[in-house]
């Protein structure tokens, strides 16, 4: 799955396999390599948002894949040095490579796991030992959730996670939405061909994976009204934009 973004995303660190299923979702919807670059888009102006604004100097991001340029722990750095991340990721080999490429940083680490497995990833030392949990966190779960179906209880997931955080934390979610559009089926579809089970949801769906948290405003929202840059596209001028939303939580 990492590399498959990695791909769309015009990076190197992929292989044959992993474009060739990048290449499958292209065919169902030419756009979405645009819908990806606008994930990883409204993932930096959160942390953005948690580092320079909300004072957020902690990170753990589920389902991370490989921090490709100007990820989490380099934006995180720049509004607030010093910061530490945990990138999280199920693929042995995504981190591996991932550990390679921090290598060098002290503030970053990358460890092998899995969000359905919150107790056995918070005992892991490298995540216990990296972060203080009395201190408040940024719990990133940025196109993660719609990977986990009804089925797995993904409300239940992320409660358990949010059971861990201190208060003052935040919950950013990142989801791809259900819709009448006939691209967000035609998009699912391939994406369950390519890349093994997923499940769209609906805003309230969205707005339930928060666990009772209040959401901040904008609310649960497309990604191009949350937060949104000068310069950030909208669903109007780019309908494939209108497929994902984005929304950011408290914890009181």
């Amino acid at each position: 799955m990492a590399g498959v973004y990695d791909y769309l995303l015009g990076g190197a660190d992929h292989s044959d396999t992993d474009q060739a299923a990048g290449d499958q979702i292209v065919a169902a919807l030419p756009e979405a390599a645009i819908g990806v670059r606008a994930q990883r888009d409204v993932l930096r102006r959160a942390v953005r948002h948690l580092a320079a604004d909300a004072g957020i100097g902690q990170f753990i991001d589920l389902g991370s894949g490989l921090p490709t340029a100007d990820n989490v722990h380099q934006i995180a750095a720049r509004y607030h040095p010093g910061a530490r991340v945990v990138y999280v990721d199920h693929d042995p080999a995504v981190v591996e490579r991932a550990q390679e490429l921090l290598a060098s940083d002290e503030t970053t680490v990358a460890v092998n796991g899995d969000l359905r497995a919150a107790a056995a990833v918070l005992a892991d030392p490298a995540v216990a030992g990296h972060l203080d949990w009395e201190q408040p966190v940024g719990l990133l779960l940025c196109g993660i959730l719609h990977y986990v179906p009804d089925d797995e209880q993904p409300a239940e997931l992320t409660a358990s996670w949010i059971r861990a955080l201190a208060p003052g934390s935040y919950v950013f979610i990142h989801h791809l939405l259900a819709s009448e559009d006939p691209a967000a089926a035609d998009l699912q579809a391939a994406m369950a061909q390519a890349l093994g089970p997923v499940q769209f949801r609906t805003r309230g769906e969205v707005e339930g994976l928060f666990g009772g948290l209040e959401v901040d405003e904008p609310g649960v929202v497309p990604v191009p009204q949350w937060r949104p840059d000068p310069d950030t596209p909208s669903e109007r001028d780019v309908p494939v934009l209108g497929l994902a939303c984005a929304g950011l939580a408290r914890v009181p």
